[in-house]
């Protein structure tokens, strides 16, 4: 894989909320990926105040408390410091959809390059596979998960375990045009135009 044609900033996204329907965020997460390697020591991460408690059925997947947000800014005090380091960034991220979609609702202005979805990646790689939630593709690649820092469900965590995810699946492709086509979702930012044959 010639990583020199890869999209930069390519950032791996992961944001957990707090149940709301639509969700509030509680914690984001961004982690560079540059020259076929995920940086954990260039990561960003912000614990936000919700303007609803975090309910217990929740507390339990990702283990933020209301104590732990009690002292963190809310969302209009990081919102602009989120949307800078976003700025003209590929996004990538597992199902993709969520993150897009939470992300678009708080920062209206914002709109990624493109959209990298590694669940797509997924099934586009490894056809026939069942099973492609995060834990159970970790498994199935068998990634190491020894260097990474924090807890399963937590933002950073999960960000650092996708970016190892993409790299990983990136290796069934030789371009970053090939692995755009086949995981970028419909009607998300860079998804490649096929012109159709039109006879005249």
């Amino acid at each position: 894989m010639n990583y020199a044609g890869w999209p930069r900033p390519l950032l791996v996204v992961d944001v957990e909320g707090n149940g709301a329907n639509p969700p509030d965020l509680v914690e984001v997460a961004l982690l560079p990926v540059e020259d076929g390697r995920v940086h954990p020591d260039r990561a960003r991460q912000w614990l936000i105040h919700p303007p609803v408690p975090i309910p217990g059925h929740i507390i339990r997947i990702h283990g933020i408390t209301n104590e732990m947000t009690f002292t963190s800014p809310r969302w209009p005090a990081v919102a602009e410091e989120v949307g800078a380091a976003l700025e003209g960034a590929w996004i990538v991220a597992h199902n993709a959809g969520v993150e897009y979609g939470v992300l678009t609702r708080h920062l209206p202005d914002w709109q990624p390059a493109g959209v990298i979805d590694t669940l797509r990646l997924a099934k586009a790689a490894l056809p026939g596979h069942k099973g492609f939630g995060l834990d159970a593709l970790l498994t199935h690649t068998s990634i190491p998960l020894d260097g990474v820092a924090g807890t399963r469900h937590r933002a950073t965590y999960d960000a650092h375990a996708t970016g190892l995810l993409l790299l990983h699946l990136a290796q069934h492709y030789n371009t970053w045009q090939e692995i755009a086509a086949v995981a970028v979702p419909p009607g998300m930012p860079g998804r490649l135009q096929h012109e159709e044959n039109t006879l005249w």
